[in-house]
């Protein structure tokens, strides 16, 4: 979170609480814009794909890591890398899937994997050797060597691999061998084979050692680069074919990379055996230039079959052609003849073998442009759309909410209700908020994630939803979605007053704006988008109430003090307020006990007030319905009004003056009594009618009953996933 966060969350809550909801909405809009242009380089971002590193070879990280963002980037699909020592649950807000590279299980990665797929966000992982394996592990010659002590510790890490691999929910390797193995812990068709690739910074210096390497001596270099021969069983392989190649050809001779411990065979040839120590992968290419022809042996075993084809990579893109064993992963990358030449592990198969480039230039040349046109078509990271394809095609459908803020009101709430029923049913939901807070929130016992707007987004959704008509530019704008909606939740223009100079551009959001979707929460505005504004297809996600929090309390009229509820904010206009205490003035106030419930401001001097309950926690307003008897509310303008429906779920009743959106579920003389607007002594007269008319409060139970049966979000939740879809 930026560092002076808490400055502006403290900023945005005084404007919120003294200026109101769309101002803050305004102000946020001019602060976004600012702090987009001037946003630091060093912010967490939102994205896509973060790359967890448990491996501690450079060259392992450089291949599995960061070639493979560069792939994945190169497609679409924006990435972040951290070592696996530095993670944290945190990390869960900021993308929507995660590899894990050769990590060991630790506690956190067991509690973040758990919580990621609680939150539908995939996990993948990827390794590029047979190191979770013990039976396999436990044959290595490296191993056996191992004293007690360094042994426990290794096979402490290959099981704690072996732990992570199968917590995880997919798999991406590099060759068949260990598709196979990888396959028998997370499933058939699970595992997708990603190669080794060469990045474009790889190509740029193989491509500038070309051009700047040359011999012109008579000489055949041939390179082995696999470092120390020492106890090295590959380069045992081929030891008799060497000295019989040294003894048939004068001008034969040998490059290695690393020490130098020839073996016996080998020492009569000294003077041909040239060594070059281990240097920096951006001039190995040179070093792998300067030779004639590459050599890659490999025994026969599980472990090597496992390994990857990167001798051969890295020669063809010097354009050296290459003589490899016919062992794993050579024989699915090395076109045989075409691109580079396979061997039984036989002295006689590599005599021959290497006879043929030995005396041929020709065949030498033709291997190496064809090994080299094959490494650039399907080997750089410029071919990563099969990776990008198994990991996006594996991504739980993401959707993402703009909110002008997360504080509590109508209109936030539904939009969240609506985020965690997505959650609910496999979506990846975001809440985008305009304000610097990224707490997450609770949405009926479903948490949802919260990432600040301010921060850099480049996270990729599958659907981004503005909330508000301030939120739609924004989603508009917004350049990695692949459908945009606009929730709209109620008339906006009628917020503000006839002069005000937000009116119209509030009203342009509703005039088919190109490439949005349009969804609603009542039928009310889903008939003046239609007939006003010519929007077509309108989807209706009705709103609804979660009747396990608003339960049935019987109310006693006969003991006690009647106790009236007022709903709505004192400073706006449209709630009508005023209107409701000034038919609390003409009651006799010796027989009623006064509530007041706010979201925004407090009450007026001139109310009169026994209780007021001001910002209450949404997870507590259920308690003030129950408490009260009789709901009055005189709002003028509601898309739809949720108070008359949370006092009906609680059992009390309800006073309403009608609106365009309110008489969509509320029936006079059925589930409430509706009074006329502006007439004071009516709204008096049903009040009174519903304290002395037992009959008509039971009358009022069973249609609120029904009314609430079916507005219970359960039996809702296909239309809302429909309007989303």
């Amino acid at each position: 979170m930026p560092t002076n966060s808490k400055n502006l969350k403290n900023k945005a809550l005084k404007v919120l609480s003294e200026e109101g909801l769309v101002s803050l909405a305004r102000r946020t809009k001019n602060y976004l814009k600012k702090k987009h242009e001037s946003a630091p380089s060093d912010s967490r971002a939102l994205k896509d794909i973060l790359f967890i590193n448990g491996c501690s070879i450079p060259q392992c990280e450089r291949y599995r890591v960061d070639h493979q963002i560069e792939q994945l980037e190169a497609f679409g699909l924006s990435c972040d890398k951290v070592d696996y020592s530095l993670l944290t649950l945190d990390h869960l807000k900021f993308y929507r899937g995660f590899v894990f590279y050769r990590c060991p299980i630790l506690p956190v990665i067991k509690d973040f994997i758990k919580l990621a797929k609680e939150n539908n966000k995939t996990v993948f992982y990827d390794i590029d050797d047979l190191v979770f394996d013990l039976k396999n592990t436990s044959k290595l010659d490296v191993v056996k060597a191992m004293n007690e002590k360094d042994r426990a510790i290794y096979d402490d890490g290959v099981t704690r691999m072996r732990e992570t691999l199968k917590l995880c929910e997919y798999g991406i390797t590099t060759t068949s061998r260990l598709q196979n193995e990888m396959e028998k812990l997370l499933g058939e068709g699970k595992v997708y084979i990603n190669r080794n690739v060469a990045s474009e910074a790889m190509l740029k210096h193989s491509l500038a050692a070309i051009d700047s390497v040359t011999r012109r001596d008579k000489r055949i270099i041939l390179g082995y680069f696999s470092g120390s021969m020492t106890h090295n069983a590959d380069f045992d392989l081929i030891t008799p074919a060497l000295k019989v190649l040294f003894e048939k050809y004068d001008h034969l001779y040998l490059k290695v990379a690393g020490e130098l411990h020839l073996p016996d065979a080998l020492q009569p040839f000294e003077q041909r055996i040239l060594s070059t120590p281990f240097v920096d992968w951006t001039e190995l290419p040179k070093v792998i230039r300067s030779v004639d022809i590459n050599l890659a042996p490999l025994e026969p075993s599980t472990h090597n079959e496992s390994k990857s084809e990167n001798k051969w990579t890295e020669a063809a893109l010097v354009k050296v052609p290459t003589v490899a064993s016919r062992v794993g992963a050579f024989v699915e990358a090395v076109e045989d003849g075409k691109t580079g030449l396979l061997c039984d592990n036989t002295p006689d198969a590599w005599v021959e073998a290497l006879s043929r480039l030995i005396e041929d230039a020709d065949l030498r040349a033709t291997i190496a442009s064809n090994a080299f046109a094959a490494v650039e078509k399907s080997l750089t990271t410029s071919s990563g759309r099969g990776v990008a394809d198994f990991i996006r095609s594996r991504l739980h459908p993401s959707l993402a909410f703009v909110l002008p803020s997360t504080n509590v009101s109508g209109g936030i709430m539904v939009a969240e209700k609506h985020a965690a029923i997505l959650k609910q049913h496999g979506y990846d939901v975001t809440l985008l908020n305009a304000e610097p807070n990224e707490t997450n929130v609770n949405s009926e016992g479903c948490e949802l994630n919260v990432v600040s707007a301010l921060r850099p987004v480049f996270a990729h959704f599958d659907t981004l939803v503005a909330t508000m008509w301030l939120t739609l530019e924004f989603v508009q704008k917004y350049p990695f979605a692949t459908s945009r909606k606009y929730l709209v939740q109620n008339y906006e223009p009628g917020f503000y007053s006839l002069t005000a100079p937000e009116r119209c551009p509030a009203s342009a959001t509703y005039a088919r704006v190109a490439g949005v979707d349009y969804l609603t929460v009542s039928q009310w505005c889903k008939s003046w988008l239609e007939e006003k504004y010519g929007i077509e297809d309108v989807k209706l996600a009705p709103n609804g109430i979660n009747a396990d929090l608003f339960r049935p309390r019987p109310r006693n009229f006969s003991k006690r003090k009647i106790r009236i509820l007022v709903e709505g904010n004192s400073a706006s206009d449209y709630k009508n307020t005023d209107e409701s205490f000034r038919v609390i003035d003409k009651l006799d106030l010796s027989k009623f006990e006064v509530h007041y419930l706010s979201q925004g401001e407090g009450p007026k001097k001139f109310y009169h007030v026994d209780h007021s309950h001001i910002k209450v926690p949404f997870a507590e307003v259920h308690k003030i319905y129950e408490s009260c008897d009789i709901l009055l509310k005189s709002s003028r303008l509601e898309s739809f009004s949720y108070p008359p429906l949370e006092m009906m779920a609680t059992g009390g009743y309800c006073v309403v003056a009608p609106n365009d959106g309110n008489i969509e579920y509320l029936n006079d003389g059925d589930n409430c009594l509706l009074y006329e607007p502006g007439n004071l002594d009516d709204a008096v007269a049903k009040i009174m009618k519903i304290v002395k008319d037992k009959d008509l409060r039971a009358r009022l139970d069973i249609g609120a009953d029904i009314t609430v049966h079916n507005r219970n979000w359960r039996r809702l939740e296909d239309e809302i996933l429909k309007a989303y879809r």
